[in-house]
């Protein structure tokens, strides 16, 4: 017998075929058939070992269908009947499905307890399939508690917790040959380093899931993994690319009737919308993924949805309700955290009060962040203070307009500065889509850094993206102005990796600024570049040369610094 909500009943008894189990399994109709079937077979059968393995399958499919009441009543009848038999495989079975419904509630704490319990048995029993399954849940669960941390070390944590469980159910998967376990698991393992903001281990475990999916024609599957790849490009703040694989989730989940990847999708476009600062389409998709949840019982997303769309009414401001209104929604954020069975995880980490926010703090917070990173910042107000830190690995970006003295004596006062902010305006949004801080403008020279104030990996490729769409705007831009008869700038762009301290400079008027070698050889990269071309150091070289197709120019004289490797990047070798 099948115990994961894959078993089927004819009048010949229990089937098997996949291709007719998953078309039963994405219709209604299929699903209430498959309902009635059950329901039928359970008055009819003599064994009572098939009674416990039918209940299993009814208590599932109340899961799938998000009515948790109906669900919970067949697995306790299932779990009382597998005890007194000392059926040991459906009292498994009873328990883990019993642990999913507590995750689907957010009580993760039972839902870790029944998890554990199906796991001990399933190894005194030896059911290979069953544990994999068993470690596989412990990492969702582990996932999910991470998911709702606003705090980046507790959400490493769960993270690690979670690919530790994953990375063993995947090895007994792999030992049995279980494909759809497999493709399972390797979509969990991509999320969990997409948290860890490892976006090259995501992307590739993501693409081997597809693969397998392909194999198996799995739509569900492609419809989950998608969603995914979707949250993972928002991150990295591509946010067409985004939008382009969570539409297409979205369609398959639709066609095969998923609920519960619907509503996840519904709330990962209504995210993206969020952050692209598209406020009207981000409330449609969020309000429909949050009456979508509560239709199926799905708190995280009844939660996630409730606090996006306070985030949406209190980013508008565009009347005097949309503060009451984001109030309301997040009174109920807060009332789903705790529900949640995670005391420690949710509430001692939500620290901010949002029914005592007055509007005079919140303009200074506002004035905060657009002057400091927000890490800063809210260092700034909890402490007084902002300690300096030490980062090892920062790329550094110098951009510079070629000719900027005798162009600007051709300009009106009036004309230079609106120039100048068009441009440096369009640096601002540019960078802002590449996670990489902005540092300060020098006259015509704009410096920015990726890397800090949260230290990461990508950052000598973000910059160097970054750089190419600037190069890009500036050649459409200079192209614009020639075509009108208009003095235009031309550019030179510098890159260095390298080690810097960055902190807060000034009492009265505060300045978020970087300090180091690495700075100062960033200049020079720009300085010894020529217009129209990104030019990098052979440090930041190494840690983009598979992205990117340079030249390499030689070892050149940089003032005060002596002879250094530098590289003209020419164009992306691969997508990012």
């Amino acid at each position: 017998m099948s115990w994961t909500g894959q078993m089927y009943f004819t009048d010949k008894g229990v089937i098997s075929n996949a291709k007719q189990l998953q078309y039963m399994m994405t219709t209604k109709i299929g699903q209430q058939a498959k309902i009635d079937s059950l329901l039928l077979h359970l008055q009819t059968a003599k064994a009572d070992a098939d009674k416990v393995n039918i209940l299993n399958e009814l208590g599932w499919e109340g899961i799938i269908e998000g009515d948790f009441s109906k669900s919970r009543a067949y697995l306790i009848k299932a779990k009382q009947l597998a005890q007194k038999l000392d059926f040991r495989e459906g009292l498994a079975n009873s328990l883990s499905h019993m642990g999913r419904i507590c995750e689907f509630e957010g009580d993760y704490v039972h839902s870790l307890e029944y998890q554990f319990k199906a796991l001990k048995i399933r190894e005194e029993i030896n059911d290979k399939k069953g544990i994999s399954y068993s470690l596989h849940y412990l990492g969702d669960i582990y996932h999910n508690q991470g998911g709702l941390s606003d705090n980046f070390s507790s959400l490493m944590e769960y993270n690690n917790k979670a690919l530790e469980q994953f990375f063993k159910s995947l090895k007994i998967a792999e030992e049995i040959g279980d494909k759809q376990s497999i493709a399972n698991t390797f979509n969990c393992i991509g999320n969990s380093f997409r948290e860890k903001e490892d976006y090259i281990k995501a992307i590739e475990y993501y693409f081997m899931a597809l693969k397998l999916r392909e194999e198996l024609g799995d739509k569900q599957g492609f419809a989950v993994t998608y969603n995914n790849i979707g949250r993972l490009y928002v991150k990295q703040r591509d946010y067409t690319k985004a939008l382009e694989y969570l539409f297409k989730s979205l369609k398959l989940a639709e066609e095969i009737g998923d609920k519960r990847a619907i509503v996840k999708v519904l709330g990962s476009i209504g995210n993206c919308y969020l952050k692209e600062n598209n406020y009207s389409k981000a409330l449609e998709f969020c309000s429909k993924s949050l009456s979508f949840g509560k239709e199926i019982n799905f708190l995280e997303f009844i939660v996630n949805a409730n606090h996006s769309i306070s985030q949406i009414y209190e980013s508008q401001n565009f009347d005097g309700h949309s503060a009451d209104v984001a109030l309301k929604y997040y009174k109920e954020y807060i009332n789903g955290l705790n529900t949640i069975n995670t005391k420690k995880l949710a509430q001692a980490e939500i620290k901010f009060e949002f029914e005592k926010k007055e509007a005079v703090a919140k303009v200074e917070h506002e004035l905060l962040l657009n002057i400091l990173p927000s890490e800063v910042a809210e260092e700034l107000k909890a402490k007084g203070r902002a300690d300096a830190k030490q980062f090892d690995e920062v790329t550094v970006m110098f951009t510079d307009f070629k000719d900027f003295t005798q162009i600007s004596e051709k300009l009106s006062p009036l004309e230079l500065v609106a120039e100048i902010h068009t441009c440096f305006e369009a640096f601002d949004n540019i960078i802002g889509k590449h996670n990489i801080e902005k540092i300060k403008t020098i006259g015509d020279s704009y410096m920015c850094a990726g890397g800090l104030p949260l230290a990461n990996k990508t950052n000598a490729t973000d910059v160097v993206y970054a750089a190419i769409e600037i190069q890009q705007f500036i050649k459409e831009h200079y192209e614009q102005r020639k075509n009108n008869d208009k003095e235009a700038f031309e550019i030179r762009i510098g890159i260095h990796t390298g080690a810097v301290v960055a902190g807060i400079v000034g009492v009265k008027k505060f300045a978020y600024d970087i300090w180091g070698d690495t700075v100062n050889i960033a200049s020079r990269m720009e300085s010894s570049g020529e217009a129209g071309k990104v030019n990098i150091s052979g440090n930041t070289y190494e840690l983009v040369k598979d992205k990117f197709t340079c030249t390499h120019r030689g070892k050149i004289e940089a003032k005060h610094k002596g002879e250094i490797d530098m590289y003209f990047v020419e164009s992306i070798s691969s997508l990012k």
